[in-house]
C-alpha cells in the first residue's frame, strides 16, 4: 500500500523483503500489487476494485495464498478471504510462521509461541464467526460464543505461563551476565542474512546454523573468543533484523535482545554484495533505534566482499567508510582485523597493575587470581609482588584495598 508521502524506493524495498520472507517460508511469488491511495479502505484495506483485480490474478496463476505487506485487522482479512476465496495472511503472520519453523531450542519455541498467541488473541473471533450465527443477542448465548470465550481463557492462561517461563530465562541470563561482567562483551548485529552466523563461526569456532535464508537462527549464541596477547571476550550472535519487525516479536525476544543492549561493542555486519547495501545498513540501524539500542560503540563489517561483481563498488565502500572492516568470512579473509578491533576494545577496558600482597592475606591472593590474569609473580620477604591485568572496575577495587604499588 502506497500512501501520500511514501517513497517509491521504500515501498519496493519492503515488497522485495516480503518476497524473500515468502521464499523463506517455502512459497513461490507469482505476482505483486502496489496500490496508491489517499486513505485506507476500512472494510477491505485496499478497496473492492483492487480485491477484484487480486481475485482475477489469483485465478490466472492458480494462487492459494495472498500476503499483505501491512498488518490487517481481523475483519479486513475475513472480508478479503470471502471475496477472493483464498487464504489471506499479513506480514506479521508470515514472520511468525517462519519463526515457528526456525525455533529449535525450548527458549526460542516459547518466545515464538508467546508472540503467536498475543497476535492471535484479538483475532480468535474470526475463527468462530461461522458458529456465532447460530445464536446471539440477550439471553441467547450461542455455542460459537461459548467456544470463543473458552478459547480466550485458554490462550490467556497459556500466555501467562509462557511469560513466567521467559521471565525465569531472563533472570537466569541476568545472573550469567553478572558472572561474566569482567569480560568484554561483543554482539554481532545486522540485517538478516548478512552473514552474522558465518562470522561468528569463523571467529569463535562455534557451529551456529548458516543458510542462505532469512532468520537461519533465532537463538542468541555466546562463545568465548581468544584474542591476541592472551585477551578474552564474549562474542554473541543475535537474531537478524528486518524492516517492520513485529512488535510481538520484539516483546517476546526481550531476553535475547538484552544481549545486544548489554554489549560493550556492536559489530554491525552488512552484506556488501547486496544492491544498495547501505540502505539495509540504515534499516538495521533504524530497527535498533526503535528498540532503544543506540549510541553504542559500533564497528561496521562489510561481509561477502568476494561476491561483489563491481570492483569499483568495493573501492567506493572503502573510501566512504574508512573505519569499516571488510571480510569474506567463509574463506577467513579479514578475520584478523576483526580480532584486533575487538582486542582494542578489551584493552581499553583493562589495566595492568603492580600490586603487593602480604603473605598473611591468603584470601586476597585468591581473589586477585579470580579477578583477572596474573602476568608475573615475585616472592619477597613479607609479600608477593604481582603484575596483573584486570578490568578497570577491579583495578579501582584493588586501589581501595591499598595494595597497588
Amino acid at each position: 500500500m502506497s500512501l501520500p508521502n511514501t517513497r517509491v524506493e521504500d515501498e519496493q524495498e519492503s515488497l522485495d523483503e516480503l518476497a524473500e520472507l515468502a521464499r523463506t517460508a517455502g512459497a513461490t511469488v507469482v505476482d505483486r500489487f502496489v496500490q496508491n491511495r489517499t486513505r485506507l479502505d476500512g472494510k477491505t484495506y485496499v478497496g473492492s476494485g483492487m480485491v477484484e483485480r487480486i481475485k482475477a490474478a489469483a485465478a490466472i496463476h492458480e494462487a492459494n495464498l495472498l500476503i499483505f505487506d501491512d498488518d490487517l485487522r481481523p475483519a479486513q482479512g475475513r472480508e478479503i478471504e470471502e471475496a477472493t476465496e483464498i487464504k489471506v495472511i499479513d506480514r506479521t503472520e508470515l514472520i511468525l510462521d517462519i519463526f515457528a519453523r526456525r525455533a529449535r531450542t525450548k527458549v526460542a519455541r516459547a518466545q515464538v509461541e508467546l508472540a503467536q498467541l498475543e497476535y492471535e488473541l484479538p483475532r480468535l473471533r474470526r475463527l468462530w464467526d461461522h458458529l456465532q450465527r447460530l445464536g446471539g443477542g440477550i439471553g441467547t448465548r450461542g455455542p460459537g460464543e461459548t467456544q470463543l470465550e473458552s478459547d480466550r481463557r485458554n490462550v490467556r492462561v497459556r500466555i501467562k505461563i509462557l511469560k513466567k517461563i521467559l521471565k525465569g530465562v531472563e533472570i537466569d541470563r541476568q545472573e550469567q551476565r553478572k558472572q561474566r561482567a569482567r569480560m568484554a562483551r561483543v554482539a554481532l548485529v545486522g540485517y538478516t542474512n548478512a552473514g552474522k552466523s558465518t562470522v561468528m563461526n569463523a571467529l569463535s569456532g562455534a557451529d551456529v546454523l548458516t543458510e542462505d535464508l532469512l532468520f537461519a537462527t533465532l537463538d542468541a549464541t555466546t562463545r568465548k573468543l581468544d584474542l591476541p596477547g592472551g585477551h578474552e571476550a564474549l562474542l554473541t550472535d543475535t537474531v537478524g533484523l528486518i524492516k517492520k519487525l513485529p512488535h510481538h516479536l520484539v516483546v517476546s525476544f526481550h531476553a535475547t535482545l538484552e544481549e545486544i543492549a548489554d554489549s560493550d561493542l556492536l559489530l554491525h555486519v552488512v552484506d556488501a554484495s547486496r544492491t544498495h547495501c547501505e540502505r539495509y545498513m540504515d534499516l538495521a540501524d533504524a530497527v535498533l533505534k526503535d528498540m532503544g539500542i543506540e549510541e553504542k560503540p559500533t564497528r561496521l563489517i562489510f561481509n561477502k566482499i568476494d561476491l561483489i561483481e563491481d570492483v569499483g563498488e568495493l573501492e567506493r565502500l572503502r573510501r566512504m567508510y574508512p573505519g569499516a572492516l571488510f571480510t569474506n568470512a567463509v574463506e577467513g579473509e579479514g578475520l584478523e582485523e576483526i580480532r584486533r578491533a575487538i582486542c582494542a576494545l578489551v584493552e581499553s577496558k583493562e589495566e595492568v597493575l603492580s600490586i603487593t600482597v602480604p603473605y598473611s592475606e591468603g584470601r586476597l591472593m585468591s581473589t586477585v587470581y579470580q579477578m583477572g590474569e596474573v602476568l608475573s609473580t615475585q616472592d619477597g620477604e613479607e609479600a608477593t609482588e604481582m603484575k596483573v591485568r584486570v578490568s578497570k572496575a577491579d583495578a579501582d577495587r584493588l586501589r581501595k584495598l591499598g595494595v597497588v604499588g
